[in-house]
Formats: structure tokens, sequence, C-alpha cells
């Protein structure tokens, strides 16, 4: 994913951690930069010290004389907002430890838990505090999500959340996973269950031994579903990870607004929302090397056809790849691919779409629509 000189010269005055605050400062300037999330209650004579005008502070925990000052100087400062169980400014993708801490005291007591609670208790409250800081901490995760996958060829694995752990399709989903990993390939899914979670964990063995993802299904197979228990579903996939602690990366990107579907731990970095719309669009906007559609519902129908849209119109540039998996599913038990076929008719997307009847002819039938 290439990004422009401009992009670049933004993402370069961008601050996430104390020890670039410090390499900054000792350049002698602050002057324009957008400090994130950085706890700066220790560097107040490097606060008082410096030039901070034009620059912005998102988050950033700083004792009072040092806010006082930067204010003064003409700096923006977004304080830290106390008792929320995320923060709205956050300069990094989350990972499934932070977002599964205290998972021993029940799911319940996590951060993702917490947050989803949060999320229910204000979206319709109609408060437009709380409303801004949903939309500021999406608008933060997209940044991050950009920074981590700039250059990156990502392929977008959809399915749906039902498919259950010991199942030959979620077993399917997972080598699939696998062997696109191994290609070079950023495996991206909508980060839940399901086939979301078996295409994760196929990337993360995929640096590991073939038999890792065998011995994997198995273990996984004691707890197939995510009800009735949140917590011995994810207590099996955590499982996993120690006894396999060096996997592989991919992406997940989940959202709160699904809530009652928690969050799979075998992706590496997980952005997630509570805009379900912001998180649909992102994740099939950023999977430039394709998207593959296994056998799913009414989520599953939506994100082709949100997929579609900018295909056809090609808003986005040349049309990227469109595989789906399970012929009888797409064209009889729902049958999208005639509607897709008919829209894709004499433009230039109808080259870059297939149909295939399994998972094992996907990476071809994908090679070949890049290529088309």
């Amino acid at each position: 994913m290439a990004i422009n000189d401009t992009a670049k010269d933004q993402s370069d005055r961008e601050i996430e951690s104390l020890a670039e605050f410090d390499q900054v400062v000792a350049a002698g300037s602050l002057i324009g930069f957008r400090i994130q999330s950085v706890d700066l209650t220790e560097r107040t004579f490097a606060l008082l010290s410096t030039d901070t005008s034009e620059a912005v502070f998102l988050g950033c925990a700083m004792q009072p004389e040092a806010t006082a000052k930067v204010r003064a100087s003409g700096a923006l400062v977004f304080p830290p907002v106390p008792h929320l169980p995320f923060n709205p400014y956050r300069g990094a993708l989350y990972s499934a430890g932070e977002l599964f801490h205290g998972l021993a005291e029940g799911y319940e007591q996590t951060p993702d838990a917490r947050a989803y609670a949060w999320f229910e208790r204000t979206k319709a409250d109609g408060d437009v505090f709380a409303s801004m800081l949903r939309s500021i901490h999406d608008d933060a995760v997209s940044d991050a999500l950009d920074e981590h996958l700039a250059g990156a060829r990502v392929v977008g694995l959809m399915g749906g959340h039902a498919l259950e752990r010991g199942s030959l399709e979620y077993a399917g989903a997972a080598e699939l996973g696998r062997t696109l990993a191994r290609s070079g390939l950023t495996v991206a899914t909508g980060g839940g269950p399901g086939a979301m979670e078996a295409a994760n964990l196929g990337a993360y063995t995929a640096p590991l031994a073939d038999t890792a993802l065998d011995e994997a299904l198995e273990l996984l197979a004691k707890a197939p579903s995510f009800a009735p228990s949140v917590g011995h579903w994810a207590s099996a996939a955590f499982e996993v990870r120690n006894r396999w602690p060096s996997g592989g990366t991919s992406i997940g990107i989940p959202t709160w607004f699904y809530g009652h579907e928690p969050p799979n731990v075998f992706a590496s970095h997980i952005a997630k929302y509570f805009a379900n719309a912001t998180r649909e669009d992102g994740l099939l906007a950023r999977s430039n090397a394709g998207v593959v559609f296994l056998p799913g519902a009414a989520g599953t129908v939506q994100e082709i056809f949100d997929n579609t849209t900018p295909n056809y119109y090609e808003s986005r540039g040349e049309p990227t790849p469109m595989v789906l998996v399970n012929r009888h599913h797409w064209t009889l038990k729902l049958p999208a691919w005639p509607l897709l076929q008919a829209l894709a008719n004499g433009r230039p997307m109808a080259r870059r779409i297939a149909l295939v009847d399994t998972i094992e002819e996907v990476p071809e039938a994908l090679a070949g629509l890049t290529t088309a």
C-alpha cells in the first residue's frame, strides 16, 4: 500500500511513544507535532523548555504546569478522559492480550467486554460527547491500521461467524489462511469467531511445522463455539498460543457493534471499531490483493456487494480480485454469484471475479485474477 509524500510528511510528525518524544525534543522543537497518547508526566522539564507552538497533544497525561505552558504557547491539548474502558486517542492497534486482559476473572472483566458494555450504555442516549469519543477512537484505530499495513499486500478472507471449531469447513478455512500467509500475503479478516478465526489461525501457524495446525485444531475442538461461554472459547485459543508462542502475523478487524461476537485471539494485530460501517468499508478497502468470500449468511452477502460497488464504479482505481467459494452456496442457497456476474458483464471487473467449488482452488484462482 503506497502512501503519498504528503501522507508521509504527516506520519513523520506523529509521536506515539516516549522514545520518539525524547528523540524529537533532543532535536530542539515540537512545533507542529502530534503527540498521541504518550504519558508525559515525567517530561515536565522538556515541555517547559521546548517550543510546542502549533503542536497537538492527544490524550497525553502531563503535570499541571506543563499543561498550562503548552496551552499558553499555542498548542492544542485534548486531555485524557478518565473512567473509560478504552483509550480514544490510542496510537497502536490492539493485541489479543490487551483485549482479553483479566480473562481468568471472567470475560465480563476484560477490557473487551467492558468497552462493549460502555458502548451499549451510551450508543442510544444521544450524548454528543460519547459519540465524539467513539469517533475519535475509530479514527485513531484507522490511522494505526494504515501505518501498520503500509506497503503490505493484503488479502481479505470473509465468512460466517457460526462456523464451529472441529468442523471440516473450519479446518479448510484455516488451511487457506496458512497457504495465503505462506505465499507472502497479509491475511485480514473481520476478526471474529468462525471462519474469521480459522483464517487468522491458519496465518498464525504459517511459520510453524505443518503438524502444528493439525494439533491446534484438535485442541480447539474441545470448545467448538463462543456460546455459551466466551471465556472457555477464548481460553482454549490462548492454550494454543501458549503452546506455539512464535506464530505468524495477520490482521483482525472486529467491531463492538456486534459485541456478542468476541474477537478471536489469533490475529496478531486487532483493529477494533465501534462503528461497523467504518470497519466494513475499511477492511474491504485495505484488501488490495483481493477478497475471498467463504460461505456465510447476511453479513457475508453484504460484504460481497460492499466490495462490488467500488469495483463496479472503479472508485478505488482498478478493480481488485473477488473469489467466491462453494458453487452450491453462492448459486443456489444464497444466489449472490448470478447477480455479481450480471453486474460485472461488460465491465473491467468481469475479469477480476471467480467462483470456485473448493478452498483448494482459491490460491490459483486468486493468482489468475491478479494477473488478468
